[in-house]
C-alpha cells in the first residue's frame, strides 16, 4: 500500500478535499502512482492527514467518478489505468494583464440528421414518459456549480480589463481560441494554432463562412446517411451534394465521384499530369468530402487507418480538394482509446476541422469552432473578416474559464464514467432481445443505431412507441436525397445521454411491448 505525504495549506482558499484530488491526480498522471497501485482507506488518510474523514471521502469520490481510482469493495481504492483519460493543459490567461492581451492579439492577425435533436412537436407533451432521441445529455450531472463559478469569474475578467462593452473579435475571443488549440492539440492530436480557430455559434454558420471563403461553384461528397443539417447547409449555400454509401469502414472511398484511386494517385502527380487535374478541377470547382472519420453519424462508423490515408492521398492530388472532418462527439470512447483525428495526419493543409462543445459541454451553448488550413486563412480575412462573432463575448469567455480551470476536463472525465455505464446498460439489454438483428456504433457517443427484426416499418414502430409514452426515431430520416437506402430492417437510433439506468430499462420494456404485437 502507497503512503501519502501531501502537504496541505490550510490558509489556502482551495478547500482541503480539492487539495488531496489535485496531489493524488497529479501523482497518478505523473506516474508516481501506477496502475493497479492501492492507497490507504478513507479512514487511514484521513488519520495521516489530520483532516475529517468526509474530506477524504470527499477526494476519492471525485477521483473515482473521474475514471483516476477503481473503488473494490472491502479492499480500498486502486490506480485506474489512464491511458484513455484527458489531461491538457492550458496556460493561464491573465485578465490584468490588458496589454499582453492586446500584444497576442495582434501577433495572432496573419500577414497574408440531427445529433442534436429538438423535436418541437414533442415538446412539453405530458404524455412522453421517456426519450430515447439521440443528441441528449445527462443534465442531471452537470456541474452547475463550477459553470457558475466560472461565469461570475469571466465578467469579472471582462469588467476588470474594460472589454465588457466593445464588439468581440470576429474569429472569436483570442484566449478561448488558444485554449481550444491547446485542448484539440493534447486530446485530439489536431495540430494547429489559434489563429487558424473560427468560433461560430453551431456548424451550420461555420459551414456557410467556409462556403464563403471557398466561393463557387462548390461540389461535395457525403456519406449516406449523414448528418442531415451539414447536408441542407450545403444546399442552401449552392453546393452541389452527391451521396456516396457507406460500408463497415465509413465512406466507400472508391464510389466517390472522380475518385478513380490507383497507384499513381497516392504519389505526386508528375507535372504534366497535375496540370491537367488542376485544370479539371478549377473548370468543375471546388471539390468537398465530408467526413465523420472518428465516429460517423448516425451509424458510428470508425475510419481504419488505410482508408484514412486514401483520402488524404486523393486531396492532395490535386488542388481545389479539401476534406471536412467533423469530429462531434469524440470525446466519448468506451472501448480503446480516443481515435486520434484526420486533421492531425495532413501535412498538406487540406482537412478542415469542426468540433463542437454541444454533446461535451452542453447542446444550448452553441459554440462551434473550424480549423482553416493555413491557405484558406487569407481568403478567409479577405470574404469574411469583417463579419461580427456570432457568439456572446461573456458566453465564450466562460467557456474559456471552465477550460482553464480544469472544469472541462474534470467533467469530460466524470462524464465519460456516467455514459459508459448507460451504454453498458443498454447494450446487455439489447444483446438479450430476439428482435434486434444487428447493433451498430456500440463503441462510442451518446446514441447507437440498431437494426430490427420485424415485419414493421420504423414509421409503425415510432408511433406505435409513442403512443407508450416513448420518443424514439428511425433511421430513416438520415439518408440524402437520391441516395440509395440499403434492403434492410428498420433501424432505431436509441439515444441514452439523459437517462438513467432504471430509465433505460423501463424504455427498453415499452419497445418489447411494441415487438410483442407487430402482426
Amino acid at each position: 500500500m502507497k503512503e501519502l505525504l501531501i502537504d496541505l495549506d490550510i490558509s489556502a482558499k482551495t478547500a482541503l478535499y480539492e487539495q488531496i484530488y489535485e496531489y493524488i491526480r497529479e501523482e497518478i498522471m505523473g506516474g508516481r502512482l501506477s496502475k493497479g497501485e492501492r492507497l490507504p482507506s478513507a479512514r487511514l488518510l484521513a488519520e495521516n492527514l489530520q483532516v475529517s474523514r468526509s474530506t477524504a471521502d470527499a477526494a476519492y469520490a471525485q477521483l473515482v467518478s473521474e475514471g483516476y481510482l477503481m473503488a473494490k469493495r472491502g479492499s480500498g481504492y486502486y490506480v485506474c489505468d489512464i491511458s484513455s483519460l484527458y489531461d491538457f493543459t492550458i496556460n493561464r490567461f491573465d485578465s490584468n494583464n490588458t496589454g499582453a492581451y492586446i500584444r497576442e492579439k495582434q501577433a495572432d492577425s496573419p500577414k497574408a440528421g440531427n445529433r442534436n435533436q429538438y423535436n418541437g412537436e414533442h415538446a412539453g407533451t405530458q404524455e412522453c414518459m421517456y426519450s430515447f432521441l439521440p443528441g441528449q445529455i445527462d443534465e442531471a450531472c452537470f456541474p452547475y456549480n463550477a459553470w457558475r463559478k466560472s461565469a461570475k469569474e469571466a465578467l469579472a475578467d471582462l469588467e476588470t480589463g474594460h472589454r465588457l462593452l466593445q464588439a468581440g473579435d470576429p474569429k472569436g475571443e483570442y484566449p478561448l481560441r488558444r485554449a481550444i488549440a491547446s485542448y484539440l492539440h493534447h486530446a485530439r492530436g489536431v495540430r494547429c494554432s489559434p489563429h487558424q480557430l473560427i468560433i461560430g455559434a453551431g456548424n451550420e454558420y461555420l459551414l456557410q463562412i467556409l462556403g464563403q471563403v471557398l466561393g463557387a461553384p462548390l461540389k461535395a461528397a457525403m456519406e449516406n446517411p449523414t448528418y442531415l443539417q451539414a447536408y441542407h447547409t450545403f444546399c442552401n449555400i449552392g453546393c452541389e451534394v452527391q451521396a456516396v454509401p457507406m460500408d463497415e469502414d465509413g465512406i466507400r472511398t472508391e464510389e466517390i465521384p472522380g475518385w478513380n484511386f490507383n497507384k499513381q494517385q497516392t504519389e505526386k502527380q508528375p507535372a504534366d499530369a497535375q496540370s491537367s487535374l488542376d485544370t479539371e478541377t478549377k473548370k468543375d470547382g471546388l471539390f468537398l468530402v465530408y467526413v465523420m472519420p472518428s465516429h460517423q453519424f448516425p451509424l458510428g462508423a470508425v475510419m481504419p487507418l488505410k482508408r484514412r490515408l486514401e483520402l488524404l492521398a486523393w486531396a492532395g492530388a490535386c488542388e481545389g480538394r479539401y476534406i471536412i472532418e467533423d469530429d462531434h462527439d469524440s470525446e466519448f470512447r468506451y472501448k480503446g482509446r480516443p481515435i486520434p483525428s484526420l486533421q492531425g495526419m495532413d501535412r498538406e493543409g487540406k482537412v478542415i476541422y469542426l468540433g463542437t462543445f454541444s454533446n461535451s459541454i452542453m447542446p444550448s451553448i452553441r459554440i462551434s469552432y473550424m480549423v482553416l488550413p493555413m491557405e484558406l486563412l487569407a481568403a478567409y480575412e479577405k470574404k469574411c473578416g469583417f463579419y461580427t462573432s456570432t457568439v456572446s463575448k461573456i458566453q465564450q469567455m466562460t467557456v474559456c474559464r471552465f477550460i482553464e480551470d480544469g472544469c472541462f476536463e474534470r467533467h469530460l472525465n466524470k462524464m465519460r464514467g456516467i455514459y459508459k455505464a448507460k451504454h453498458d446498460c443498454l447494450l446487455q439489454l439489447l444483446k438479450k432481445k430476439k428482435w434486434v438483428r444487428r447493433i451498430y456504433g456500440d463503441r462510442a457517443g451518446l446514441h447507437m443505431a440498431v437494426e430490427l427484426n420485424c415485419s414493421l416499418t420504423e414509421e409503425e414502430i415510432t408511433e406505435r412507441a409513442a403512443s407508450c409514452g416513448l420518443l424514439v426515431q428511425g433511421m430513416s430520416g438520415c439518408y440524402l436525397a437520391g441516395g440509395k437506402k440499403p434492403e434492410a430492417g428498420p433501424v432505431l437510433l436509441l439515444g441514452f445521454g439523459n437517462l438513467t439506468k432504471s430509465q433505460i430499462c423501463a424504455a427498453a420494456a415499452i419497445l418489447d411491448q411494441c415487438m410483442e404485437h407487430e402482426k
